[in-house]
C-alpha cells in the first residue's frame, strides 16, 4: 500500500543558512530559496544554481567547507529563470575566472518577464516572505553577514533549445528542457553514468504536492499537460535520486516511479475533469467544489491547492469572463456598491446574518458579508472582529504555505498591521 510522500517531507521554502550537506562523495547541496547543488569532477566543478543574490556568499561559505578541493567552478547551470536561481550568478563568476553560464534558450524572456513586474511582484509577494525575510536577515547579521550581496541579473554563455550535452573529468552531463513546466525555460540536469537526475523546481516548490498552475502571488498559468508531460519526461529517464529544488533528495527507483506516476495521473484527473465538466455546462465554482483526487493518485495540497487548478485550467482554456452577469465586462466592481447595501441593510443586519453563516459552516459566505461591510466602514470594530475570528479559525484548518501566509497576513492586517513591499 502507498504511502505518499508528501507525508513525511517538509513543504517550505526558507533562506540559505550555514553549513550545507554532501551528497554523495561528488556532490554538496546547500538549502536556500531553491537548492544549490556543487558537483565535483577531476577537471574542475559544476554549480546547479546559484541562489538569490543575498544567498550566494552563504552558498559558497558551504561549499569551501564542504568540497573535496579548492577547484573552481567551470559550469554553472540554471535549472529555470527564477530570482532564487539566478540572482547569485555574479557572485560566483567573479570568483571564478573563465566560467560558462548555461541555459535554456527562454532564459532570457524569463527574465525580462521577471523584471517588467518586479514592483507588482514584489508587493504582491510580501504577505508571504516579508516577515520571513526579516528572520533571514537577522540570522545573517548574528552570522556576521553584513555585507549583503546585490542580485543579478545574468545574461547566459551558451542556451540551447531542446537538449545540450557535455563532459567534464569523466562526468557526462546531459541538459533537457521541459519548456513551460514551471517557467518558460525549464530545465533538467541528467547524469546518465549515475541515474541522478537534478530537477530544480519542475513540480513546484515541495517533492509530492500538486503543483501551482497559477500562484496566488500572480504568474503566468501553467498548462495542466504540459507540467504532466514533464512529470512523464523524468519517469522516462528512471532516475535512482532525485536532487530537487527543495529540501531533502529522493531516493530509489521505485519509490521516485511511484511518486511521479501519481503526481502525473493527479494533474491529469483534475485537468480531465475540468474540461469534462466545462462541456457538460457546470459552472466554474460548481466545480471547484466538486473535483477531487481519487485515493489511487493523492498528492499533497501543501503549496497548489486542487481547487485552485481547477480554475487555473477553467481560466487558461476559457479566460476571465465566467458568462453569469454582464458587469464582468464592465471595468465597475461589485465592491463599489458595497456601501449601499450596508446603508439599505444595516451593518447590525449585515453581522447577524454573517454569524448566522459562520454558525452554519458557511464560513465563506459570511466572509462575503463582512467583506460588504468592512468596504464600506473598514474599522468597524465588529466586522474587525469577526472577520478576525473567521482567519484565525481558516488558518487552523490548512496547512498550505500560501493559503496559510495569505491568512496570517490578513490576521496581522486586522489587528493594525502593515506589509511592507520586499525589496531584493
Amino acid at each position: 500500500m502507498r504511502i505518499p510522500l508528501y507525508t513525511s517531507r517538509p513543504y517550505g521554502p526558507s533562506a540559505a543558512r550555514f553549513g550545507g550537506e554532501r551528497i554523495n562523495d561528488f556532490i554538496v547541496m546547500s538549502e536556500g530559496c531553491s537548492n544549490s547543488y556543487l558537483i565535483e569532477t577531476a577537471e574542475g566543478n559544476i554549480l546547479i544554481n546559484a541562489g538569490m543574490g543575498f544567498e550566494a556568499p552563504v552558498h559558497f561559505s558551504n561549499y569551501q567547507s564542504l568540497a573535496s578541493s579548492s577547484a573552481p567552478i567551470r559550469y554553472l547551470i540554471t535549472t529555470q529563470g527564477h530570482v532564487d536561481h539566478v540572482g547569485g550568478v555574479k557572485f560566483f563568476r567573479d570568483r571564478n575566472p573563465g566560467l560558462q553560464y548555461i541555459a535554456q534558450a527562454g532564459n532570457d524572456e524569463h527574465q525580462s518577464y521577471d523584471a517588467r513586474l518586479q514592483a507588482f511582484r514584489f508587493r504582491r509577494t510580501a504577505f508571504r516572505f516579508r516577515d520571513a525575510f526579516q528572520r533571514d536577515f537577522a540570522y545573517y547579521a548574528a552570522n556576521a553577514y553584513t555585507d549583503i550581496n546585490p542580485q543579478d541579473r545574468p545574461v547566459p554563455d551558451l542556451i540551447f533549445d531542446e537538449r545540450h550535452a557535455f563532459s567534464l573529468g569523466g562526468l557526462q552531463v546531459v541538459l533537457l528542457a521541459v519548456k513551460g513546466a514551471e517557467t518558460n525555460d525549464s530545465l533538467v540536469v541528467w547524469l546518465p553514468q549515475h541515474g541522478i537526475c537534478l530537477t530544480g523546481n519542475l513540480f513546484g516548490c515541495p517533492f509530492g504536492h500538486f503543483p501551482n498552475l497559477v500562484t496566488i502571488r500572480g504568474d503566468r498559468y501553467r498548462d495542466a499537460l504540459t507540467c504532466a508531460a514533464a512529470a512523464q519526461t523524468i519517469m522516462d529517464l528512471e532516475p535512482a535520486l532525485i536532487l530537487y529544488g527543495h529540501h531533502a533528495p529522493v531516493a530509489g527507483k521505485g519509490l521516485i516511479r511511484t511518486e511521479l506516476v501519481a503526481l502525473r495521473d493527479a494533474i491529469l484527473h483534475v485537468h480531465d475533469e475540468t474540461v469534462k465538466g466545462m462541456n457538460e455546462g457546470k459552472d466554474l465554482h460548481t466545480l471547484m467544489q466538486e473535483i477531487a483526487l481519487p485515493a489511487s493518485c493523492e498528492v499533497g495540497e501543501g503549496y497548489g491547492k486542487v481547487s485552485w487548478s481547477v480554475r487555473a485550467i477553467w481560466e487558461y482554456y476559457a479566460g476571465w469572463f465566467q458568462h453569469q452577469s454582464t458587469t464582468e465586462l464592465y471595468s465597475v466592481p461589485q465592491r463599489s456598491v458595497h456601501a449601499d447595501l450596508v446603508e439599505l441593510a444595516g451593518v447590525q443586519a449585515l453581522l447577524e446574518r454573517a454569524q448566522q453563516k459562520l454558525d452554519a459552516g458557511e464560513t465563506e459566505q459570511a466572509l462575503h458579508l463582512l467583506d460588504i461591510v468592512l468596504t464600506a466602514e473598514p474599522a468597524q470594530a465588529d466586522a474587525v472582529a469577526l472577520s478576525l475570528r473567521i482567519h484565525e479559525k481558516l488558518a487552523t484548518e490548512t496547512d498550505n504555505f500560501w493559503l496559510v501566509g495569505w491568512l496570517e497576513n490578513q490576521i496581522k492586517l486586522l489587528k493594525g498591521g502593515v506589509t511592507a513591499p520586499l525589496s531584493i
